[in-house]
């Protein structure tokens, strides 16, 4: 309310507020009321013409504003209604809330008996004996519970003013316009019956308020607070409110005089009502088609102009009908209004009174309007009248009283039949009008009427549709409720709201089109009525002065509209609200019965023309004039649906139950959305609050119905990516099932025979062209139909502005498809179990990636650069410039799919967290398990194919993290090295002196004291783990490296070939060195990756690092090799010890290269930065003899220790086989470095016992050359690829004892001198490419005569002797 108005107090206010300055809140600043309490009660018979047609003029002016008016009462009566939680008034029901909601006092019983004793005064009912404590209460605080009741007590007040004021001007209209047919006075007839059915409405509504409680409580807080007298208006509000309970009742009374009036009305609107229920009519006829109905040909459609452009209308007479009816019932004694009533009542079963209010109709009808009827049928059966007249009249009340009686029930079961099948029509027809219009354009203009009956019959059942949504109605015969079957899943509602929404912006579109044709057209129409303002007819009548003025006004404001002369429309201004304001003016002095020239002279005057009578050439032009200046307005009239704010929720429950349904269309999404943007036209200026409530649940609506199409979105691509969709077309047969299948059918001779399965239940080849697998590929052509129009839809959609929220349906789309890409990469990384395999996940991906490409093909944007950005942040999730930098700083983050997987493959495969027994076999090149590790037995997700698919999905980033993870994890072992040659570098230097001093017994002592030697050993064996799953990553980032960029792998690995060899490394060099060691191009990995690890860490820092093969050596006495076995078939140990040959080659070899550096960098320091550079040469010799010292200390202790006492020799010849495989792997030993310390009949013998058992492998002995066993040779797993022309066999001092027989000197000198004089070659690539299985000897070996022992081997053994051999190492002591 305005604040002047709250500020004057009730008992001071004076008598201008009963004025029409009472509805300045309701009219706005803008708008003051037209005239008088006084003015329109003014007889017109006392005033000269000229007053009379300006008095009328106002009178329709008033009738406007009274309808805004009505609007005002109703918002604010709905406010209350909100505040007080709907309250049941009549019943004398309240919740809870309302009596907490601070407007009327908590105090129930007090008030609910002044509720229940109204009218009576409550002076008379001893409140204070009902509830003491709430009579003293109200005493204390009744100056605050009035002021929180005088809001509501002013609508009261305003609804009784308006009662007084609305139907004095409805008696007066009615009284003297002496037309209201539509087809005469159209515009007049509107305005009256508009202004009736707001005055019924707005009492009909009143009922809904706890009218007695506020009047019966303000009273007495009045009373209490001025001294026991009543307010001044107590009594006529009493009587208003008596008089109007219940309302209907008030208002027949009130309406009585009326009701002749009204029921000419409705009777001649029931043609159109009639027509509009004639779907079939509608259809053949052609009422809403652009074409002629008898004439194809004919672009325009002439047949039926007037019929079309009221069936705009249609929608209020049917609300005229039901309330004309309800509050003038003896109308329905007339014979045609049977069927008029019955027509509408039959699909109907709610009266809407204001927004989503309501009352039942067909209860009312037979509480208020039966009555009535039976009363008339017995006055005419009592023949009150004359004879003929009374039997027509029961004759006719007696039909009335059946069709209410059984009109409910015709409703309860047709009604939604009936709208159903009203807007299939409508449908269809708004569809070809689209279709056509969208053609032919030039045509929109001449038939914007049409296009607006299109739109408002739309309209109507549209918000039908949603008003009986969850009505039940009670079925009065039999006392219960029945609710109305209305289909939640209708799908014509969402092609009605796209059609609409289409008609609607190609008017918007051609809008300056249509101006310009109306335009035209009103130019025209001004010669016209030029034309026959000067006919002999119009002459004669002697027009009077005020009557002549007006008609000379219009005719020259339609003679000022400026000419269309190729300019720009939509820049010509032109207002033409004056020219409608003067016509209605002439209306309403024709049409008046105290006016000396009315309708009938004008049409009698002008209708001999030939032409159009000027009444009717008027209206035409009103009309027109609208589309030139007020085209937005109109169709918001026919077209908006802003109602449907107020049954948002059932609004969006039938999207999400149609738009994805078998019917459902995706374009229908745009008008499900564009509905919104009207919804804050609900707001009523009266209550402010209102429009940031209707704001909020219009952007609620919308995030939701964008939540439902984005999730129907993800739907249909995750349809098209599941097992059924697309993962069923990928499905393909192994090469046997293939041949299988082709050999079946081959055999199969008559073709009708042939079955689409094989034997094995298979699918063969082009099964799905047979007729019981269509179902599945129509489904996929479906989905991905769906899929690219929605995609297309959503990208050429309009943005969505609702207030200052603005929804753009491209960047949603964009984010849904995007963020379901991340959601499906991130679940397809897990099974049910535990991680799934790289190739799987890489299969998904590029299904996933190829629907996606599907869907960018419709839209216009870059998907596949989101997808990147994607792969890119679940791979690598720090800042962009650290991938610019040369440096790498190491707080560099993953991605949390980068994160998982590496995780999982450390916890798992590397440290083996599950305790599954990962055991890396060194034949196979993978690793493997003794046990499921999660849903995989680990050589499925870590052989080569598997790494690298997750390169290809991780790229260089994931290689990177899981790289840097395993550097982390060695690292730590590494310095578990450090830490255990520091705390025993006393003991060790003494276990070092010893072995030189060959004291076995001190050397035995002193091992004994170092402790924790089998935790070392653990943890050298997991840095092994690590290390070969680095190799295998690295190999399979080469790999990918190779396939996807070639000429950058072949580049990296020539200038590896090139790369300087000098110590110390300058950083660039080592840069480089580090980049081919992360794709494999470097032939040593395990060193380097060590070598870089101590170079991070800072390792090999302390002189205790010389001891390192000391320290390894004593590996030998520990425990951990009493577990042990070795396995032919994974070439490796029970318990992975052949990885810590792994690690004791790459440590000492990496420690060696750190330590040399570092004295390298000393002497630089020393000599001022003069020190020599050195080749890596000295380095791996340097090398070479730390390990060949590990060689043949080792072995020493592996001798010492051997005896049959405690059946040592089976750990022994697991020690002798791990240091086999220690020269096999290591690229810096000889693989004959063991034999200088072992004799080969012993490890020949080891091997034979392996080996030679096999029962497919046949014995054969090819050569007699000591260094070839036969057994290895022909029974290895793996056979070797390549020969080792650089080895260096070293021979004991007492090879003479096992070597014995006689060897030609010829041979003896051959094999000395096939490498004699030869150096150390640095090509170490073939080293590492050795694929044999342990003690594979080949023929190419070379000796060195100078390394090793001073004398030299004596050729090949008898080998007879060793081949009998075949009961186990031989006994050495």
């Amino acid at each position: 309310m305005e604040r002047s108005r709250q500020d004057v107090p009730f008992s001071a206010r004076p008598r201008e507020w009963e004025g029409p300055s009472r509805w300045t809140e309701y009219l706005g600043p803008g708008m003051t009321p037209t005239v008088s309490k006084t003015s329109v009660n003014a007889g017109h018979d006392e005033q000269p013409q000229s007053t009379s047609g300006s008095h009328k003029g106002m009178n329709i002016q008033w009738v406007a504003q009274l309808n805004e008016v009505a609007e005002g009462l109703m918002a604010k009566m709905h406010r209350l209604n909100q505040i007080l939680d709907y309250p049941d008034p009549v019943s004398n029901i309240y919740s809870e809330s309302f009596w907490k909601s601070g407007i009327f006092p908590n105090h129930p019983r007090i008030c609910l008996l002044l509720t229940k004793k109204f009218p009576e005064h409550f002076s008379k009912l001893q409140l204070e004996r009902v509830d003491k404590a709430a009579w003293d209460a109200l005493h204390d605080s009744a100056e605050l519970h009035l002021q929180s009741l005088e809001p509501w007590i002013q609508l009261l007040l305003d609804v009784m003013a308006y009662r007084e004021q609305a139907l004095r001007l409805i008696l007066d209209l009615s009284s003297t316009v002496i037309t209201l047919l539509p087809h005469q006075n159209s515009l007049i007839l509107h305005a009256f019956m508009d202004l009736f059915c707001f005055f019924v409405r707005v009492n009909l509504f009143s009922v809904k308020l706890p009218r007695k409680m506020l009047l019966q409580t303000y009273n007495l807080l009045y009373s209490m607070c001025r001294n026991e007298r009543d307010c001044d208006f107590y009594h006529r509000l009493v009587q208003f409110i008596d008089s109007y309970d219940p309302p209907l009742k008030g208002l027949q009374e009130d309406l009585n005089f009326v009701s002749p009036r009204i029921g000419e009305v409705l009777e001649a609107v029931g043609p159109i009502i009639f027509l509009s229920t004639d779907t079939r009519k509608l259809r053949n006829e052609g009422f809403l088609s652009p074409y002629h109905p008898r004439y194809p040909d004919i672009l325009t459609n002439s047949a039926h102009p007037m019929r079309a452009k009221d069936l705009a209308n249609v929608t209020s007479y049917r609300e005229w009908v039901l309330l004309g009816y309800l509050v003038c019932p003896d109308e329905l004694l007339r014979v045609t209004s049977i069927d008029i009533a019955l027509v509408v009542l039959k699909e109907n079963l709610i009266l809407t009174l204001f927004r989503d209010e309501y009352i039942l109709l067909h209860e009312d009808y037979q509480l208020y309007v039966l009555p009535r009827i039976l009363e008339s049928k017995k006055m005419a059966k009592s023949g009150r009248t004359k004879q003929k007249e009374a039997d027509l009249e029961y004759s006719v009340a007696k039909q009335v009283e059946k069709m209410i009686g059984e009109v409910h029930e015709q409703a309860l079961v047709s009604c939604d039949a009936i709208h159903r099948e009203r807007r299939i029509l409508i449908k269809q027809e708004i569809g070809r009008m689209v279709v056509f219009f969208t053609d032919q354009p030039s045509l929109l203009a001449p038939n914007i009427q049409m296009v607006f009956s299109a739109l408002a019959l739309a309209q109507s059942e549209v918000i039908w549709y949603f008003q009986h949504v969850g009505i039940a109605s009670s079925k009065s015969k039999v006392a219960r409720t029945v609710p109305v079957d209305i289909d939640p899943n209708d799908p014509t509602i969402g092609f009605l709201l796209d059609g609409m929404d289409h008609l609607c912006c190609l008017v918007r579109k051609y809008i300056a089109a249509i101006r310009g044709y109306a335009l035209s057209y009103l130019s025209s129409c001004a010669g016209r009525i030029r034309f026959l303002l000067g006919t002999p007819g119009m002459v004669a009548l002697d027009l009077g002065a005020s009557l002549k003025g007006l008609f000379q006004k219009i005719v020259q404001q339609l003679e000022s509209i400026p000419k269309l002369q190729g300019e720009n429309v939509s820049a010509i201004m032109c207002d033409l609200s004056e020219f409608r304001k003067n016509w209605l003016s002439i209306l309403m002095i024709v049409t008046s019965s105290r006016s000396s020239i009315n309708i009938r002279h004008l049409e009698k005057a002008t209708v001999s023309t030939g032409k159009e009578g000027l009444l009717s050439e008027g209206n035409a032009a009103y009309n027109w004039s609208r589309c030139v200046d007020e085209l937005e307005s109109q169709l918001s009239k026919h077209g908006s649906l802003k109602k449907l704010y107020f049954y948002h929720q059932h609004l969006t429950l039938v999207f999400r139950n149609t738009m994805f349904g078998p019917e459902g269309r995706p374009q229908h999404c745009c008008a499900w959305l564009g509905v919104a943007s009207s919804f804050p036209e609900c707001a009523s200026p009266i209550v402010p609050e209102e429009v940031t409530k209707i704001g909020r649940d219009a952007v609620l609506y919308v995030e939701s119905l964008i939540e439902s199409i984005m999730g129907g979105l993800e739907g249909l691509i995750n349809i098209l990516d599941s097992e059924g969709g697309f993962g069923a077309l990928e499905s393909q047969l192994l090469p046997e099932q293939a041949a299988f299948h082709m050999n079946y059918a081959a055999r199969v001779s008559i073709p009708s025979t042939k079955s689409p399965r094989g034997p094995v239940h298979l699918p063969l080849p082009g099964h799905e062209s047979y007729p019981e697998n269509n179902n599945a590929i129509k489904m996929l052509e479906a989905a991905m139909q769906r899929l690219t129009n929605l995609c297309s839809v959503l990208n050429d959609m309009e943005p969505i502005c609702v207030l200052n929220h603005v929804f753009v349906l491209r960047e949603y789309m964009r984010e849904c498809i995007l963020g379901n890409f991340r959601r499906r990469l991130l679940a397809s990384l897990k099974t049910d179990n535990d991680l799934n395999r790289p190739t799987i996940m890489e299969a998904f991906l590029r299904r996933h990636v190829s629907i996606i490409h599907l869907a960018e093909q419709h839209v216009s944007m870059d998907l596949t650069q989101g997808i990147r950005e994607i792969l890119l942040t679940e791979a690598f999730c720090s800042p962009v410039s650290f991938l610019q930098s040369l440096e790498k700083p190491m707080d560099l983050n993953a991605g949390a799919a980068t994160e998982i997987v590496c995780n999982w493959y450390v916890d798992n495969i590397v440290k083996d967290v599950s305790g599954a027994g990962i055991l890396f076999a060194p034949i196979h090149n993978c690793f493997k398990s003794a046990r499921p590790v999660g849903g995989y037995f680990a050589e499925s997700v870590t052989d080569l194919r598997e790494l690298k698919a997750f390169v290809r999905i991780f790229g260089g980033y994931g290689v990177d993290r899981l790289d840097r993870m395993m550097k982390e994890h060695t690292a730590a072992l590494i310095n578990c090295i450090g830490t255990t040659l520091r705390s025993n570098r006393d003991l060790l230097e003494s276990i070092a002196g010893s072995m030189h001093c060959g004291d076995r017994i001190e050397r035995d002592a002193f091992l004994k004291q170092i402790v924790d030697i089998d935790t070392v050993v653990g943890f050298c064996i997991q840095a092994g783990q690590a290390l070969a799953f680095d190799c295998l990553l690295v190999e399979a980032a080469g790999s990918v490296l190779e396939e996807g960029a070639p000429l950058i792998s072949s580049l990296l690995s020539v200038v590896v070939k090139n790369i300087p060899d000098e110590m110390p490394e300058k950083k660039e060099i080592r840069r480089l060195r580090r980049v081919a060691n992360n794709v494999g191009l470097v032939s040593d990995h395990d060193t380097e990756l060590v070598r870089s690890i101590m170079e991070e860490v800072g390792g090999a820092n302390s002189g205790s690092w010389s001891l390192l093969p000391y320290l390894f050596a004593t590996f030998m006495t520990s425990n951990i090799w009493n577990t042990t076995a070795f396995n032919i078939e994974t070439g490796g140990f029970s318990n992975n010890l052949h990885c810590l040959a792994r690690c004791i080659s790459a440590v000492m070899a990496g420690s060696e290269y750190v330590r040399l550096e570092q004295e390298h960098q000393q002497r630089q320091s020393d000599a001022n930065g003069n020190a020599d550079m050195h080749s890596r040469l000295s380095a791996e010799a340097s090398i070479r003899s730390a390990m060949q010292l590990f060689v043949k200390f080792s072995a020493g202790i592996v001798l010492d220790s051997w005896s049959d006492l405690n059946r040592s020799h089976l750990v022994a010849v697991a020690k002798l086989i791990f240091l086999d495989q220690l020269c096999e792997t290591s690229p810096y030993l000889p693989r004959s470095s063991l034999e200088a310390h072992v004799p080969y009949t012993i490890l020949r013998s080891v091997y034979s016992q392996y080996y030679g058992n096999l029962p497919s492998t046949p014995l054969v002995l090819t050569t007699a050359s000591p260094r070839h066993s036969p057994a290895m040779s022909h029974t290895s797993p793996v056979s070797r690829h390549t020969t080792r022309g650089d080895s260096t066999p070293q021979h004991n001092v007492n090879d003479s004892i096992y070597f014995k027989g006689s060897s030609s000197a010829h041979a003896r000198d051959q094999y000395l001198d096939g490498d004699h004089g030869s150096t150390h070659s640095s090509d170490t690539r073939h080293r590492n490419a050795r694929r044999s299985g342990p003690l594979d000897y080949s023929t190419g070996w070379k000796a060195k005569p100078g390394e090793g022992s001073s004398s030299a081997g004596r050729g090949p053994s008898p080998l007879p002797r060793v081949t009998a051999s075949r009961s186990g190492p031989i006994y050495y002591k």
